[in-house]
C-alpha cells in the first residue's frame, strides 16, 4: 500500500468503517471478523449507532502489514 492510500486518513482523531475499508482492502465482513479475533483494532463507541476507530490505531495497522 502506497503513501497515497493515507492521504485519505486523518492524522488524529476517528475514522469510520467506509474510510477503513477504503485504505485497507478487506470485505465488510472480513474486518469485523478480525476485530472479533483482535487482528485488527478494536472499535470506539462515540454514540448508541456511531463506531469509529481511532486514526492513530488505523495507520499503526497499515504500516504493520506493509
Amino acid at each position: 500500500m502506497g503513501s497515497i492510500v493515507l492521504l485519505d486518513m486523518p492524522d488524529t482523531g476517528f475514522v469510520r468503517l467506509p474510510t477503513i475499508l477504503r485504505v485497507f482492502p478487506v470485505s465488510r465482513s472480513s474486518w469485523w471478523a478480525g476485530v472479533k479475533s483482535k487482528r485488527y483494532p478494536q472499535p470506539v463507541k462515540l454514540g448508541p449507532r456511531i463506531t469509529a476507530w481511532r486514526a492513530s490505531d488505523i495507520r499503526e495497522l497499515i504500516e504493520a502489514t506493509k
